[in-house]
């Protein structure tokens, strides 16, 4: 388990720049969640105003015939609210215009059920290709032991260290109990030895 500092993630995100990765791997970092809940977000599910977005289905690949398939999120705890912070919110607004800037490009209404992260005639992103893409950018900046997987460990050990509570970091990141959380991470949770 790996986790970025926040000079390595400011770096990462200077790195992929204006590429088309740059937003996902930003609410990767702002959230916590997972790929396949990145890739499973539709603009239904995101409220700007309120600040908050709810994961209600994930994304994955099947091994067998590598069709890609929505599902719900395997339990109750991973079928939660995500509070955005402000960056996140501004980033997400500023998203969404390009996504509405494409629809229009290509004559087509803008739908609420369409993917927050999507091909631009709005077909699903394969959960390899994002992963993919990640790897690149970190091996170009010389983070080469870094996975996409880490972002979530990432959000985890900055909200510790910044002294939030780990019962709101279990309830964040859907771990089905506090005790997974802080097995996972105690050693950034400052005072606790």
């Amino acid at each position: 388990m790996t986790s970025l500092n926040w000079d390595e993630v400011h770096l990462l995100l200077h790195a992929a720049g204006e590429t088309p990765w740059e937003p996902m791997l930003r609410l990767s970092i702002y959230t916590g969640m997972r790929r396949s809940e990145v890739l499973g977000l539709r603009w239904r599910d995101v409220d700007l105003d309120q600040g908050f977005l709810s994961v209600t289905q994930v994304l994955h690949q099947l091994r067998t015939d590598k069709r890609l398939v929505f599902t719900r999120p395997k339990t109750a705890r991973s079928r939660r609210s995500v509070s955005l912070p402000t960056n996140a919110v501004a980033m997400l607004r500023a998203h969404r215009e390009r996504e509405e800037a494409i629809c229009a490009d290509q004559g087509a209404a803008f739908i609420i059920d369409r993917l927050v992260f999507c091909y631009p005639g709005g077909a699903p992103i394969p959960p390899h290709r994002f992963t993919h893409a990640f790897g690149q950018i970190a091996d170009k900046i010389g983070l080469n032991n870094v996975r996409l997987h880490d972002l979530r460990h990432t959000h985890a050990s900055l909200m510790l260290a910044d002294g939030v509570h780990p019962k709101v970091v279990q309830e964040r990141l859907g771990h089905a109990s506090i005790a997974i959380t802080m097995d996972l991470y105690s050693h950034v949770v400052p005072g606790l030895h």
